[in-house]
């Protein structure tokens, strides 16, 4: 899309990005159709990764994603969100002393994969090799490797597997040089 016009990005029509001086791109990143990214703080994007359509990325709070992630269609991540637990009411339309905004950065590892519709919540570290279900609320940290839905981890990736298979990626890109 001649829009942005960002090296190592392929990025398809409608895509939408807001604050994207505060993006900081790795390469071989695939964004497709119909996806939001707003940076209101840094992001910063590893290597090899791709976001699906209908995707929103919110980096009011800061975001890092690392190499080889993986965001299924419709997902969402929110650094910021306004809370209503307590004294917070409104919406960006009134000042945010009456509000309740809650802001933390959002870290997904290296080999992490976001299921369709799933939505990852404001502080939330996703582990390296993590896979979070589709249609999953993430609200805390996801320990390395395991497949979680909801917040419950009912198994394993082979770490041991990727992580050879990632070896012998790197070696055929090595030969292709």
């Amino acid at each position: 899309m001649e829009e942005y016009n960002i090296a190592g990005v392929t990025i398809y029509e409608n895509v939408k990005i807001v604050g994207i001086d505060n993006i900081e791109w790795g390469e071989n990143i695939i964004i497709d159709s119909f996806t939001y990214l707003y940076s209101g703080k840094h992001i910063k994007f590893g290597n090899n990764i791709h976001i699906s359509s209908f995707v929103f990325l919110n980096g009011g709070g800061g975001l890092e994603i690392g190499d080889f992630a993986g965001f299924s269609q419709g997902c969402k991540v929110y650094s910021s969100t306004d809370d209503f637990k307590d004294h917070g009411f409104g919406n960006p339309t009134i000042p945010e002393k009456y509000r309740n905004p809650r802001r933390e950065p959002v870290k997904i590892g290296r080999f992490a994969v976001i299921g369709a519709n799933a939505i990852i919540l404001p502080g939330v570290t996703v582990g390296e090799g993590a896979t979070v279900g589709a249609n999953t609320v993430v609200s805390r940290d996801l320990e390395p490797w395991g497949i979680y839905i909801g917040n419950n981890k009912f198994g394993d990736r082979d770490r041991n597997a990727v992580l050879e298979n990632y070896q012998n990626f790197l070696k055929e890109m090595e030969l292709k040089k």
